[in-house]
């Protein structure tokens, strides 16, 4: 259990969060939400002790544990992965090691054979003799293969680092669990398993997510943070948006009829304050008037960009043929015979363990990349549009926003690259920045905004949604369900999947497997069985 006392935290003259109050219980999983900037990430910090408030304090129960998910990459590169994940448990792991420094003694004294006894008994009450075991099974939930194990961290890439770091945190039955997007760098299976974990999980969890079907799934209460406060909704993310939207409403709606009364009133005090028989009447409602509070409503840190993904042509009949593409990448096949024929209307979401095989493929098809065999058509009538996953080439320059956009046809002036940079929240000064201080989230936007530019019919999105915020992620949602024309994407975020994709393409070792179906329907018949038994047994 965490208390937060009377806390208050800024940075400069910018107020993140003020005087508040707030309990998490055992049983709950309590989602963060809130704007780019509004200090979820930095919330977790004070909670973890990472850093301090400038007011008021967190209080954790005695002899509670509390776990983190780490978010240097790099913490552990001397480790092998089975250890790093026991160093969930820092007392465990201190434990562990010592026993391993007295049984490596060439010589055993008296007082060592009776801290031995000390040790193997608190190492049992640990469950120490099922750590092994325990780590292995949740690198194997979350798609770390066996052979992984006895490996350094050193050796393993980015996406598996996360991974392994996910482990480490959820390791050991932690009593207060704190996760940073950890849907990050995850495939969706791994996704589907991490929700199965948490749903079972006893005890308290506070998550940072941007994955609006995740935070559907495991949170049992949302804590809004807007408005230099923090808020806490009973229930997940859908039943927090349809209640921050009521609430909101109500309040539009008393402020409404409160400026009604207050006109009537003063048009009514206007017409008869020199009227000697109503003078009466006209003084009563002029202290009927001072009576009446019109509240200011607060400005809400969230703001929805514009996305609309508009095709300058309807795409004709072909659109797109794959025979038999093969690419290795360092002497390891990622692409081999592959098949594959798009068709018109066809949104297709690939999936797969393996992203770089993802990345290949839309690569080769956006022309940075040639295949080693086989071959690709596209339709006379089709131009595509990429959006990279990793796209900072994009931005190592130092022009600002304007002449950024400018860059890009049809914009070929400011007025034009401001006006579209306002739809994209960049407005005044904002469209001045150079775009070497941007963000991860406002990068994407401004990708975002070229791929519109573009005006295909035939768009290739790489993992669009990293790094945006649950504002932008809905606005590009609800554009791409609502683009005519032909798509190709790969993307972590379960919600867009499964209410963009009508075709799921899934990327194997051998070639691909046309599943020829909707992602929901995709997860029943793959997924199932094989998720519950896993986190079953991680359990």
């Amino acid at each position: 259990m965490i208390n937060v006392s009377n806390v208050t935290l800024g940075y400069g003259k910018k107020v993140l969060f003020k005087d508040v109050n707030l309990k998490f219980t055992p049983g709950n999983c309590y989602g963060v939400i809130g704007a780019n900037g509004a200090g979820k990430s930095t919330f977790l910090k004070l909670l973890s002790g990472e850093i301090e408030p400038d007011k008021g304090e967190i209080a954790i129960g005695p002899k509670e544990r509390l776990s983190v998910l780490q978010q240097d990459h790099f913490a552990f590169e001397e480790e092998t992965v089975i250890r790093t994940v026991i160093r969930g448990h820092a007392r465990l792991c201190e434990v562990l090691e010592a026993r391993e420094a007295l049984y490596a003694k060439t010589e055993f004294t008296e007082a060592d054979g009776m801290l031995v006894g000390k040790l193997e008994t608190e190492f049992a009450e640990m469950n120490g003799y099922e750590a092994e075991a325990e780590a292995a099974v949740l690198l194997k939930g979350l798609g770390i293969p066996e052979a992984f194990l006895a490996k350094q961290m050193r050796d393993l890439d980015g996406g598996d680092k996360v991974r392994v770091l996910l482990a480490q945190a959820l390791y050991g039955n932690p009593d207060v669990l704190l996760l940073d997007e950890p849907t990050n760098h995850l495939d969706l299976r791994s996704i589907a398993w991490l929700e199965e974990f948490l749903c079972r999980f006893a005890n308290t969890v506070i998550v940072v997510s941007h994955d609006r079907h995740f935070l559907n799934q495991v949170c049992t209460h949302i804590a809004d943070i807007d408005f230099s406060r923090i808020q806490v909704y009973l229930g997940n993310y859908d039943f927090w948006y349809g209640a921050s939207q009521l609430i909101l409403k109500q309040k539009q709606n008393e402020n409404r009829r409160a400026q009604e009364k207050a006109d009537d009133l003063k048009q009514f005090i206007q017409r008869f304050s020199a009227n000697a028989s109503k003078s009466r009447q006209a003084t009563s409602r002029k202290k009927l008037l001072e009576k009446l509070t019109i509240e200011d409503m607060p400005i809400s840190s969230r703001k929805y960009p514009f996305i609309s993904f508009k095709p300058a042509r309807s795409c004709g009949n072909t659109i797109l043929e794959i025979q038999g593409l093969s690419k290795a990448i360092q002497g390891v096949d990622v692409l081999k015979d592959l098949a594959l024929t798009v068709r018109n209307g066809d949104k297709i979401a690939f999936v797969g363990q393996d992203s770089l095989a993802k990345t290949t493929l839309f690569q080769i098809l956006a022309g940075e990349l040639e295949p080693d065999c086989g071959s690709f058509r596209w339709g006379p009538t089709i131009t595509s549009a990429y959006f990279p996953k990793d796209h900072g080439v994009y931005f190592k320059n130092e022009l600002n926003l304007i002449d950024w956009l400018c860059q890009f046809p049809p914009c070929d002036c400011e007025s034009f690259a401001r006006g579209f940079l306002g739809r994209m929240l960049f407005s005044g000064e904002e469209a001045t920045k150079k775009v070497s201080v941007l963000s991860g989230g406002e990068k994407v936007r401004c990708m975002l905004a070229r791929t519109m530019l573009t005006e295909a019919n035939c768009l290739i999105l790489d993992e669009p949604t990293n790094h945006l915020d649950l504002e932008s992620l809905t606005a590009l949602n609800n554009g791409l369900i609502a683009f005519p024309e032909v798509l190709l994407f790969a993307s972590h975020d379960h919600q867009l999947v499964s209410t963009v994709a009508n075709r799921i393409v899934e990327l194997t070792p051998e070639g691909c497997i046309d599943w020829m179906m909707g992602y929901d329907e995709f997860l029943k018949m793959n997924d199932g069985e094989r998720l519950k038994e896993n986190v079953a047994a991680a359990s």
